[in-house]
């Protein structure tokens, strides 16, 4: 809770409990006080939290369109849901396989003795990584580059024409999942249109938090995810939004920025895709510290906050220093108190 919205909170609760006072010191500076409150609840000591829940939506990273290579007919296309890796087939235009490269450029041209730059790097680094070596990865494609090639076209029954281009091979950072097909078998493809669209393999939540909330939203923060089967998974911030923006709830416009969350054990996350999960973020914690019910709060006529101490069929009022509010609780300090005491709240 902020500070602006905790003295808020404050001057509801200030006049919840009355306190008569009937004048008389007692020892620690409190204000003798015969008046009981309605109900009491124990000063408690331990840690404090600072949390807050969103509403988010469970699924896979790092989105994208797969575009068509070459013009043609679709031949085969990947099942919804299934994943594919490095040298497996994506799709197929015309009985020709195009397969998965790893990599974070795209299979913009044909690749053939001669040519040079990043991509032909990152055609290399997968050749090696398949066992076809025989030249050294970097930036030029050479004739040992272009043999490497053709013992691969000759391990898939392809041509061996010791050339790679996008109706060969489409890149992607790493294995693949795919949500849907945009092509079907029988239907036509064409240079850049999308055939299929992929996410990555790991499972994230990603939801939406408001603006004045953003200090539990850096990048590492702890988070509790409530999963569709009702199990928990421990996870954190990934990212956050750089933009924020007004929720889709016509009766709130805040603004709110969008946060991703990667799982400490995504290969233990179950459930469907775009399923709706519950994300509990942790922010600043206050470690043995003593709180109280901040209904308990009073404001005092000469500024500040305290408390009702009730002991031995009497009451006195003490003057606390605030810290941190949490849970429905506050961190108190000041005033001679101690854990388990007891201190006046209203009646529930």
């Amino acid at each position: 809770m902020t500070a602006t919205v905790a003295v808020a909170v404050l001057a509801v609760t200030a006049g919840s409990v009355a306190l008569t006072r009937l004048g008389g010191e007692e020892e620690g500076g409190g204000v003798k006080n015969t008046g009981l409150p309605p109900a009491t609840a124990a000063v408690e000591r331990g840690d404090l939290r600072d949390t807050t829940q969103a509403d988010g939506t469970l699924g896979y990273d790092k989105e994208r369109k797969v575009n068509a290579g070459a013009a043609g007919t679709v031949t085969w296309t990947p099942r919804t849901g299934s994943t594919v890796e490095r040298n497996e087939r994506l799709y197929e235009v015309d009985g020709r396989p195009v397969r998965l490269m790893y990599g974070s450029g795209p299979m913009y041209r044909t690749l053939k003795p001669g040519d040079k730059g990043r991509d032909v790097e990152q055609l290399e680094r997968n050749l090696a990584e398949l066992g076809y070596t025989g030249f050294t990865p970097d930036q030029e494609y050479t004739e040992l580059t272009a043999a490497a090639v053709k013992r691969w076209q000759k391990s898939h029954d392809a041509r061996q024409t010791g050339k790679v281009g996008p109706g060969d091979v489409t890149f992607a950072p790493g294995k693949v999942r795919i949500k849907s097909v945009g092509a079907g078998m029988g239907e036509r493809a064409q240079p850049g249109v999308p055939v299929l669209v992929t996410t990555g393999s790991e499972r994230i939540v990603t939801f939406r938090l408001d603006v004045a909330e953003s200090q539990l939203a850096k990048v590492g923060t702890k988070v509790d995810v409530e999963l569709p089967d009702g199990t928990t998974a421990r996870g954190k911030v990934s990212s956050v939004g750089r933009t924020a923006k007004s929720g889709d709830d016509p009766q709130d416009d805040s603004p709110k920025i969008t946060l991703t969350v990667s799982f400490d054990d995504p290969d233990g996350v179950g459930g469907f895709d775009q399923s709706p999960v519950t994300v509990n973020l942790t922010g600043e914690t206050r470690e043995d510290v003593l709180t109280v019910p901040v209904n308990a709060l009073l404001a005092l006529p000469g500024g500040g906050f305290g408390l009702q101490v009730v002991r031995g069929g009497t009451s006195r009022e003490v003057k606390v220093e605030l810290g941190l509010f949490a849970e429905g609780r506050v961190e108190v300090s000041g005033g001679g108190l101690s854990e388990g005491m007891k201190v006046g709240v209203p009646k529930i």
